[in-house]
């Protein structure tokens, strides 16, 4: 059986490539700016915690209650991205979270800001599945693994700059000026984004609008690799937004850092992970090119080795060493996102590309980003933070445990997606 998935069996979007090129930078840059908005917050943990006498739990908190959002409201807003349309739904979020990420530099107190970081995550909610759905009709599908990882890996170079950028602009201007800078440089975007992209054609936003909402969950659920590709990201997710939500003060607190330095180095730790999300979906195209469960299997090696690599390297004394662990651990952590997001996009209707997205994302902030910061954090609080951090990886042990079973499944629901497929 041929893998369409992956194979030149499959058709090419009616787009050139140089716009196809085009769209993929500009929806790559607004997820850069979904992430710094996001992650800003991790950089000046320790600027908060000292003026306003915060714990680990609360500022767990102003992670989780993005995370939280995204996943609760990402389902809702990504199936009216599907009906409404794409392009028009991605920016109207970018322009929400852009002015909500300012709001956070105005606030008064922890409810102020708290409101505001949930604002933040309604704003985010649903674009990282529109853009990848609007990414997905423009690019063939043997691309798709490789591109999805790439878009996503801009979550975490995201996470960088907004780390990194973070921390310097704080240092030097207050936490304030590093909220209202990168919100601003987000609705920049947000503003010339539909000047350029085009909406998608309306067939498949027909299509999506027609079936009735007990259809498009049973189509969303329907295939058992899917299912578990969901839970299996979704503990990958906790491990990667733990460590990343973390390391800074991990690096203030054990490495004696100062606010700079910290978010410098932390920057450089994530941008690994970037890497990994980017060259992690290329590797699972070309492997799977003629055996289509590497598309799982591959994933399931990223999960088992990045937990390995960070338990040793928490294990170890602080020094050079655990930090060059942490980096590897989190660049072979990272290659699962792009793959997962193509797996289940290939099992399921094209027309609802945005809503299977949004569901991978409900479980990856669910069971991920929305619990992983704030369990650390209670953790930290009940014992220390070195502590808490050595714990994270076993999670990972499950993600690999999820991706195994849901390869036992792929083959047989790619089939029946095929199969139900419109002959051309």
């Amino acid at each position: 059986m041929p893998d369409c998935a992956s194979s030149p069996c499959d058709d090419d979007p009616p787009v050139s490539r140089r716009y196809a090129w085009l769209v993929f930078f500009l929806t790559f840059g607004l997820m850069l700016s979904d992430y710094m908005s996001r992650q800003v917050i991790n950089a000046v943990f320790p600027a908060l915690k000292a003026e306003w006498a915060l714990t680990d739990t609360q500022l767990g908190l102003l992670v989780s209650v993005v995370a939280l959002t995204v996943g609760v409201m990402s389902f809702p807003v990504s199936l009216l991205a599907d009906r409404w349309g794409r392009v028009k739904s991605a920016t109207a979020m970018a322009l929400l979270w852009g002015v909500a990420t300012i709001a956070c530099g105005l606030s008064g107190n922890f409810f102020m800001l708290f409101i505001a970081r949930a604002l933040v995550g309604l704003g985010e909610a649903g674009y990282g599945s529109a853009g990848g759905a609007i990414l997905l009709g423009v690019f063939p599908r043997r691309l798709h693994a490789t591109v999805t990882g790439a878009f996503l890996s801009a979550a975490l170079f995201g996470s960088v700059l907004g780390v990194m950028f973070g921390g310097l602009i704080a240092d030097s201007y207050g936490w304030r000026m590093a909220f209202i800078l990168v919100g601003a440089s987000g609705l920049v975007l947000a503003i010339v984004y539909p000047l350029l992209v085009r909406e998608p054609a309306p067939a498949g936003r027909q299509a999506a609008a027609r079936m009735p909402l007990k259809a498009v969950f049973h189509e969303l659920l329907r295939a058992r690799s899917a299912l578990w590709t969901y839970l299996a990201s979704g503990l990958q997710m906790f491990v990667q937004g733990s460590i990343i939500a973390w390391i800074p003060s991990y690096l203030n607190r054990y490495h004696a850092m100062d606010l700079s330095q910290a978010a410098m180095f932390a920057g450089g730790l994530v941008l690994m992970a970037g890497i990994g999300m980017t060259l992690g979906g290329a590797l699972v195209d070309r492997l799977s090119t003629r055996h289509a469960r590497n598309r799982l299997l591959v994933p399931m090696c990223y999960a088992l080795g990045s937990s390995f690599l960070l338990l040793a390297a928490l294990l170890l004394a602080d020094g050079q060493l655990q930090l060059l662990l942490i980096g590897l651990g989190l660049l072979i952590g990272a290659g699962f996102a792009g793959p997962s997001g193509a797996v289940v996009s290939s099992v399921t209707n094209a027309s609802l590309r945005a809503s299977v997205l949004a569901t991978l994302t409900l479980g990856n902030n669910i069971l991920g980003l929305a619990p992983g910061p704030f369990i650390t954090g209670l953790l930290a609080d009940s014992f220390n933070l070195h502590l808490a951090m050595t714990l994270v990886p076993l999670i990972g042990l499950g993600a690999a445990a999820a991706y195994f079973a849901a390869s036992r499944h792929y083959l047989q629901d790619l089939q029946l997606q095929q199969n139900s497929r419109p002959a051309h």
